[in-house]
């Protein structure tokens, strides 16, 4: 989003509103409304303030907002403007965005309780012991890794679908005995709540402005994902390219998932690395590189089904399909090291600090590796895993193919 540093207006105070409307604003933020030159906001929360509250200037946002966000800010350059937000302006809302195009020193928040604290008021649920994802423009497949035995989510509503998406997610995941309740209107006169259990919500009639909170109950037999590397290989769709489940949270671990951070997964195969590596936080980014488009597919098909929609698939062959990606944090390297220049290209890209990490399995990327440890050091492991198996009426180890990993931090 281009920056309008020095442009746009003087002042924006954001002003939280709820369902209550005008009479349930605190006394700051009918006096910043009553102080605005220009008022901004969505059609829903305009309808709130009475019209002789109202400044002389009261536009709607445009649509798509983003795009014309700058613009419209800098027609009011000097001005004082409010802009309404629904609840708390800073939680999933277009307070954030505000301080980002405009700076801290220019935006001003008064908050209205949120849908998230009135939702757990009504409940009885303690804040911090809820987890709270938003749908508002998101995938609903966001809520996946935070699905676990006994967890409490909140959901923001994208509008009268997102309850049932989120019910039939639920039921699909093994979870269908979970407690869904759907909170309308928080705060308002027509304040309404639906109880149901996921694998029994019927479609209903609801209130666009709507909160989906659940108690998570899993059926007997469903094993959890857990967020920690080192999921099930049968979690995923994969052709046999995939990093076994032991290598994997080998690999994570000497990876080190960071908030806000990016890793190139490079050879993705069917992108568990990539998709581990985004679901250690929220704020984890990926892009995974890979040249067999059936397998690129899969690695979005896979991203999806393990709630990170957002991981990035690059379809192509490395290094020439990394040219213009965001530099990254973290590199792992599970196919193709013996490209020319690959090797080359991703060290030269890591930012400081940065890891790589690379897997070899057959005796010329072994060589490879061998080359690279003796012009930048690092570390290399020889891995080796069995797993228990059937001999006959007996049970043995069979072992699984070694694999040398190389890894090395850019100073």
């Amino acid at each position: 989003m281009p920056s309008a540093s020095g442009s746009g207006p003087a002042l924006v105070t954001v002003v939280g509103i709820g369902a209550d409307g005008w009479r349930g604003l605190s006394g700051a933020g009918r006096a910043a409304l009553r102080s605005a030159q220009v008022l901004l906001g969505g059609p829903r929360q305009l309808a709130l303030v009475p019209a002789p509250q109202r400044p002389p200037v009261t536009v709607a946002w445009p649509s798509p907002l983003l795009a014309h966000l700058p613009r419209l800010l800098d027609r009011y350059r000097g001005q004082h403007v409010v802009v309404l937000a629904s609840g708390d302006p800073m939680h999933f809302g277009i307070g954030g965005t505000l301080v980002r195009l405009l700076g801290a020193d220019r935006v001003r928040a008064v908050p209205h309780p949120s849908a998230v604290s009135l939702a757990c008021a009504r409940l009885g649920w303690p804040i911090e012991e809820v987890d709270v994802i938003s749908a508002v423009g998101r995938p609903v497949q966001l809520i996946h890794p935070w699905i676990q035995p006994e967890r409490r989510l909140l959901v923001l509503s994208a509008g009268t679908h997102t309850p049932g998406e989120v019910a039939r997610l639920l039921t699909a995941r093994g979870f269908g005995p979970s407690t869904c309740m759907v909170l309308e209107q928080l705060g308002g006169e027509r304040e309404r709540l639906h109880t149901a259990t996921a694998q029994d919500w019927a479609e209903t009639e609801l209130d666009p402005l709507n909160v989906v909170a659940v108690h998570c109950r899993a059926e007997q037999d469903t094993a959890p994902l857990p967020r920690v590397p080192g999921l099930p290989d049968d979690a995923y769709q994969h052709d046999g390219q995939l990093t076994k489940r032991e290598v994997r949270a080998i690999t994570l671990a000497r990876l080190g998932p960071l908030p806000g951070q990016l890793l190139w997964d490079v050879g993705a195969g069917s992108g568990s690395i990539a998709i581990e590596w985004a679901r250690t936080h929220p704020q984890c980014r990926a892009i995974a590189v890979e040249k067999h488009p059936r397998r690129a597919q899969r690695i979005a098909v896979n991203a999806a089904a393990l709630g990170v929609p957002g991981v990035q698939v690059v379809t192509g062959t490395a290094p020439g399909a990394l040219a213009g990606l965001d530099p990254p944090d973290a590199v792992f390297v599970g196919g193709g090291v013996t490209a020319d220049g690959l090797v080359d290209l991703v060290w030269a890209a890591l930012r400081p600090g940065g890891r790589l990490v690379v897997n070899a399995v057959t005796v010329e990327s072994e060589a490879v590796l061998a080359g690279w440890h003796a012009r930048f050091g690092g570390e290399l492991t020889r891995i080796t895993i069995s797993r228990a198996a059937p001999v006959g009426g007996f049970t043995g180890w069979r072992p699984m193919m070694p694999v040398t990993q190389w890894v090395v931090h850019r100073r």
